[in-house]
């Protein structure tokens, strides 16, 4: 039998976790230093599952017990530098959830609105006046950059499958290959500080100009674009939200939730209408006055529906633009 491969000395193993909270229909992701980083540390074999390991080892580096927990992915390119430039890093990641704890001071884990590093993908009021008004032009001007017409028409097919028009044909789900693309465009600050790329060529119109959003060191952007496309399509299947929630809750509340995470608007009656259908809560019995107007219901989720839905599905009637 041949033996596994070894490693190299000049390989590293490291873990990373996109862990997600919810506070006041804001989703959360934990970083560290100043919102530069999401929570790593080195490998260890201590545990008997990478799975234990994680828990044990994201619950010690900042005091948040996790709830929901999977692999995310293992990140293994070549050109993957450690901090000190020298090693090779392979990374796996986990996406992890949890409710917000409060943060003692400035280099402590800190929890950031993930709508910070991706301002183009919250459509919950309607389409986000930054893909149309900044970023389609810019991508534009990148795909006519190049005179190659096969090279240029496949840059465009890529931005209208990614991107629409900027009011239709949006694909929540897609927020890495949206990423990816501004990366290849040079319409990110990571893109420029990579020292192994070159920078596109400029548009016509002049120098092309990073698009809004937080930057990340190394590729931990391009990890927790990877944590919440996973999470956006998890929940049209599987109730995971749920372990965002409160013990009890609104279905206003829920609602809101599901579409923080989502990045779109529900429509109200069929939202409720199929969380009705499918069981996935129940009345406490009790009220909250907090609302305007009349009184409204508090709901749990019902437990025992978990594993029916890891089967039988969960579809939510995100809307779409007209």
């Amino acid at each position: 039998m041949t033996p596994p491969p070894v490693l190299s000395d000049a390989v590293t193993i490291e873990l990373n976790a996109v862990l997600v909270a919810l506070t006041e229909n804001q989703p959360l992701v934990l970083t560290l230093e100043d919102g530069t980083l999401l929570p790593s540390g080195p490998f260890a074999t201590e545990h008997p599952t990478l799975q234990i390991g994680v828990r044990a080892w994201v619950e010690r580096q900042t005091q948040h017990p996790l709830g929901y927990v999977e692999q995310l992915y293992t990140f293994a390119d070549r050109n993957r530098p450690a901090s000190d430039g020298q090693r090779r890093v392979v990374s796996i990641s986990y996406l992890g959830l949890t409710r917000e704890r409060l943060s003692a001071g400035a280099r402590d884990p800190e929890w950031r609105s993930w709508y910070r590093y991706f301002p183009w993908e919250d459509w919950r009021s309607g389409p986000s006046p930054l893909v149309a008004e900044t970023i389609l032009p810019q991508l534009a001007a990148w795909a006519d950059a190049v005179s190659d017409p096969v090279l240029q028409r496949e840059r465009r097919q890529r931005i209208e499958v990614r991107f629409g028009d900027g009011t239709e044909n949006w694909n929540e789900e897609l927020i890495l290959q949206r990423y990816e693309l501004l990366y290849e465009a040079g319409l990110v600050p990571e893109a420029r500080q990579a020292t192994d790329r070159v920078v596109p060529a400029t548009g016509t119109n002049g120098q092309l100009v990073p698009v809004p959003g937080m930057p990340m060191r190394h590729d931990h952007r391009r990890i927790l674009a990877t944590g919440i496309a996973r999470l956006r399509a998890k929940i049209k299947y599987r109730p995971v939200f749920f372990e965002l929630m409160p013990p009890e809750f609104t279905l206003l509340q829920l609602q809101r939730a599901i579409e923080a995470l989502a990045g779109r608007a529900m429509h109200k009656q069929n939202f409720r209408r199929l969380i009705d259908q499918q069981g996935l809560v129940e009345p406490t019995g009790a009220s909250t006055s907090e609302t305007r107007g009349r009184p409204a219901k508090l709901f749990r989720f019902r437990r025992e529906v978990v594993l029916e839905r890891a089967v039988a599905g969960t579809k939510l009637p995100l809307s779409r633009p007209i």
